[in-house]
């Protein structure tokens, strides 16, 4: 019994075709659980197929555009920060807690210190004035009468 190499290369290429439109329906299920935007181009990366393959094929033509519909009309994935543990949340939020009250006591601290600088300045400044005053009074006291009246 002689068989013809051409049914053999057909059953060949037959193989071929279904195991590439297995790797494409498995990608695209993966995808799927994943939760990962199904697109054309995605599929055919994941799966290792062209998109032409994608666009060719009536059955998964028809299942990426079911899924991606369906995937659109779902709410978007939530970022990461909201995606995070609860007790990581609860670690942050102690950690801000804690940066604030000690930025708080700092901010007291600075305010203290400045009052007390600006309080001195103060009773510095008035004293100089004052003697200023003193002997600014006793120069002009000093100036005959013709100078004091420019």
């Amino acid at each position: 019994m002689t068989t013809d190499p051409a049914t053999h290369l057909a059953a060949a290429t037959q193989r071929r075709v279904n195991q590439t439109r297995d790797r494409a329906r498995a990608a695209l299920r993966r995808l799927d659980r994943e939760g990962t935007t199904i697109t054309y181009t995605g599929v055919a990366k994941a799966a290792g197929v062209s998109r032409a393959l994608l666009y060719r094929d009536p059955e998964l033509r028809e299942e990426i555009n079911k899924l991606r519909d369906h995937s659109r009309a779902k709410t978007p994935r939530p970022p990461a920060a909201q995606r995070m543990s609860q007790a990581s949340r609860d670690e942050l939020l102690a950690t801000l807690r804690a940066e604030v009250q000690a930025l708080r006591q700092e901010n007291r601290t600075l305010r203290e210190r400045l009052a007390t600088v600006l309080g001195e300045q103060r009773a510095t400044g008035i004293l100089t004035r004052q003697q200023h005053v003193n002997d600014t009074g006793a120069q002009q006291s000093q100036q005959p009468t013709h100078q004091r009246s420019r």
